[in-house]
């Protein structure tokens, strides 16, 4: 796992597998700050090590996690932080209530191919649906949450005013094209870009969820580019 500071109150873990983005928040307080993890990490030890990881960097530990979607990659941060709650998207709660189990089965079948064990199984334990357009505080300040479904049934893109860095979930990867999940769909694929287009050029960077972290122009690229590939599926 490689970690890398974005701003003094941002932090992002990208795992050795999938090159899935984890992002560490931190809201500034007078006082104790308060911090959220968004998505996660996939390797074992790497969950391990999230939360020596907040603490070398001066993070107290998570008072919530947030999954920007429902896939499984996306949710094992109750592995690293069993005893935290899990906040998500209204349409990703839905989503779970809708097909329950579904994470874990997927876990299970990506760890027995590649013969990863795991000291417990995957719990999530209570989840918080949260609205989607709408704000989530994090200590004094507050994150913009900002509806994302199109790669898959669900989600939202999160954007920290502050730090000037938007996670935009599934999107405007380097690594990953446009790829339509069970439950996705190309309309609302181009309606998220298109919602994304202006929180990108206001944005210093963006944290895809999967591969590396981009420039505002580099990420205007690739949505654009983006635009082209699904465009051109009709």
């Amino acid at each position: 796992m490689r970690a890398v500071a974005l701003h003094p109150d941002v932090l992002v873990a990208t795992s050795a597998v999938l090159q899935v983005n984890c992002v560490i928040v931190r809201g500034p307080v007078d006082g104790v700050a308060e911090t959220f993890v968004i998505d996660s990490p996939v390797l074992p030890d790497e969950l391990d090590a999230l939360p020596t990881l907040l603490e070398q960097s001066g993070f107290p530990p998570p008072s919530g996690l947030l999954a920007t979607h429902g896939d499984w990659d996306h949710l094992l941060g109750r592995l690293a932080f069993p005893g935290v709650a899990l906040g998500c998207a209204e349409s990703t709660a839905e989503r779970m209530r809708a097909s329950p189990g579904e994470a874990q089965r997927e876990l299970r079948t990506f760890d027995k191919d590649l013969l990863i064990e795991r000291p417990r199984p995957l719990a999530l334990g209570q989840v918080q649906a949260l609205a989607v357009p709408g704000r989530c505080g994090v200590g004094d300040r507050e994150l913009e949450l900002h509806p994302a479904e199109g790669h898959t049934v669900d989600g939202m893109a999160i954007m920290i005013p502050w730090a000037r860095v938007l996670v935009a979930g599934d999107y405007l990867s380097t690594v990953e094209p446009p790829t339509l999940n069970d439950g996705g769909d190309r309309d609302a694929y181009l309606a998220t870009l298109a919602r994304l287009r202006p929180l990108v050029a206001s944005a210093d960077h963006v944290v895809p969820g999967h591969g590396p972290v981009l420039s505002s122009e580099r990420a205007l690229g690739v949505l654009e580019q983006n635009v082209a590939t699904l465009t051109r599926a009709t």
